[in-house]
């Protein structure tokens, strides 16, 4: 006899997922009566509030409110509230606390929020108090949004209440016109049924202007799962459109659905995608690793960032008997000193144009035999260099000079950077600012990317480590590492260890080539790794190799950074920094003559 079937399991799906349905929401409907219509220079004159939840009417709140002048007369022929009735009430000040409390934990609704909520706003802040960060709903605005004009001819309060038939008429009463509001919203939310939306995210959603064609395409998000990972939008043709990250896979997917995503080229990108692709990953140190590798892999027309990694420079000290410094895309193993990678031409100028400043080593780019003397160039009749050219400089002599290049980048600067801060010092004491501003600049390029050429270095050199973090429910995120590489990602669960689940993990790691044979992985990679180790609350599990900072490095020179970075920050913010090519610079105007 079989047995009887199991019974039907049933999963509660989180709050995430469902929403908060909106008759589980606590609204406070709010009206004002003012003197005028800005609050810069007009004070309110009474407060009107009703809170109210799932159709039904938890309190409501009423106060006049002393404007601390007069009330012009048009104001109290429309709202009936003369300077006698207002002369024995409170001040905002005292009234606000009380309203704040009537509203707390509770959305505020207004018909023409930015009206009400504005005056609120300033009030709040003329008497230091806190304005509390809730959401809100403006009726005007939900019901441009559900109604047609065959319906009502516009959306005024006066006009929308008796179409809901209102039980109280508005009167330019602050409590009699939120009592009508709070009839005209549920009207509205009875529209809302049809249209599928129940929850206060939805509503929200509704209020602002989104695409219709964006809404349409929501049930993309259908099978996403949450968690973090990396998603990918896939075009006609399943190309990819755009890669991204997050720590909850779904909630990312449905907000380029909403409109919190205004990018019009995300919402270009929306229109054409056809399908969701989503990647789940262990923590987020994964799911950033993979984000790199697919945009680097695959160019995403709409991604801006980290799609050509291969197009970062690098200033080489080249491997022939006089060497000298080069800007390249490639780094190759034994084939010279590498410093950087730096971000654009200028960059890599610099630090070159720093390193000249003290260091002479030739700038020709022709290739030097140290038995076929040439001609000098005009640098070395300068003194810019040692004139290794024309046999005045041996190979021994010239490789003590490139070695301070080499010393500076493996692991002490300070031959190469002292006389640069000396010199930026002795420039500024002969008040030469601008010939101290340039070479400072110039030295703060060079001491970050040997700052940062030398902690990826660290990283790149250790064969194996094992990092862990708080997953923050009692277990554990765990990355194996190898050569600065993510080679495996997972995860201890609470209740069990990471010693028992970490040989399964190195078991299955990839296994990464070091450096001798090739680059292992990217810079950017590298980067993302470094700065999950340097996270408080990593803990190193275990190392393969020596995982040391190169001493004594650039941390001396981090004062110097700081002052660079507040000087930078201090300059002209209405300045334009951009420089104009000689062809582009305009022709001086000739005076008459």
């Amino acid at each position: 006899m079989a047995p009887p079937p199991a019974p039907p399991r049933y999963q509660q799906v989180s709050i995430d997922e469902v929403g908060t349905p909106l008759a589980q929401v606590t609204f406070v409907v709010v009206d004002l009566e003012t003197t005028g219509g800005s609050p810069r220079d007009s004070a309110i004159t009474e407060i009107g509030a009703v809170r109210v939840r799932g159709g039904q009417v938890l309190g409501e709140f009423q106060t006049l409110v002393d404007p601390g002048h007069e009330i012009p007369p048009y104001i109290s022929v429309l709202t009936g509230i003369t300077s006698t009735m207002v002369a024995t009430a409170p001040r905002i000040g005292a009234v606000l606390p009380g309203f704040l409390e009537f509203a707390r934990g509770a959305v505020l609704v207004a018909h023409n929020a930015p009206f009400d909520l504005g005056f609120l706003k300033a009030a709040c802040a003329e008497n230091g108090m806190v304005w509390p960060a809730a959401a809100s709903v403006d009726t005007a605005v939900l019901a441009r949004r559900l109604l047609s004009r065959d319906e009502v001819p516009n959306c005024k309060l006066a006009t929308l209440a008796p179409y809901f038939s209102a039980t109280t008429s508005p009167t330019h009463r602050a409590l009699d016109d939120a009592r009508a509001t709070v009839d005209v919203l549920h009207g509205l939310f009875e529209r809302l049924g049809p249209l599928g939306i129940t929850t206060l995210e939805e509503l929200s959603g509704l209020t602002r202007q989104v695409d219709p064609e964006r809404r349409r395409k929501r049930h993309l998000a259908d099978e996403v799962p949450h968690g973090p990972g990396v998603y990918l939008f896939r075009g006609p043709r399943d190309e990819p459109l755009y890669v991204g990250t997050s720590g909850d896979l779904r909630s990312r997917v449905r907000s380029y659905f909403t409109s919190g995503e205004q990018r019009s080229r995300i919402t270009e990108m929306v229109g054409l995608a056809q399908r969701v692709e989503a990647i789940p990953c262990a923590h987020a140190l994964e799911a950033a690793v993979r984000e790199l590798r697919l945009i680097a892999r695959h160019k995403p027309r709409y991604n801006r960032r980290s799609r050509f990694p291969e197009r970062a420079l690098w200033v080489r000290l080249t491997e022939e008997p006089f060497p000298r410094l080069s800007v390249v895309r490639r780094v190759r193993p034994d084939a010279g000193v590498f410093l950087g990678p730096f971000p654009d031409r200028r960059a890599a100028d610099a630090a070159v144009a720093a390193v000249h400043e003290v260091l002479p080593l030739r700038q020709c780019t022709a290739r030097l035999s140290p038995r076929t003397p040439v001609s000098a160039c005009a640098l070395a009749e300068m003194g810019r260099c040692g004139a290794p050219c024309t046999g005045a400089q041996s190979v021994p002599e010239y490789a003590g000079v490139a070695a301070v290049f080499a010393a500076a980048v493996g692991h002490d600067p300070r031959p190469l950077l002292g006389p640069l801060l000396e010199r930026v010092d002795r420039l500024a004491a002969e008040e030469r600012y601008e010939d101290a501003a340039v070479l400072r600049d110039r030295v703060a390029v060079l001491v970050r990317a040997v700052r940062r050429r030398q902690r990826l270095a660290s990283l790149a050199a250790v064969p194996e480590l094992v990092l862990a973090r708080p997953d923050g429910q009692g277990g554990w995120e765990l990355s194996v590492v190898r050569y600065g590489r993510l080679a495996a990602a997972g995860g201890a669960p609470r209740g069990t260890t990471v010693r028992s689940v970490l040989p399964g993990l190195l078991a299955t790691a990839e296994t990464v080539p070091d450096a001798d044979v090739g680059q292992p992985t990217s810079v950017d990679e590298t980067e993302l790794v470094l700065r999950w180790l340097e996270k408080p609350g990593t803990r190193l599990v275990q190392v393969t190799g020596t995982l040391a900072c190169a001493a004594p490095g650039t941390g001396a020179y981090s004062g110097f950074l700081a002052r660079v970075e507040a000087g930078r920050d201090a300059t002209d913010p209405f300045a334009d920094g951009r420089s104009l090519g000689t062809r582009a610079r305009p022709e001086r105007i000739a005076s008459p003559a």
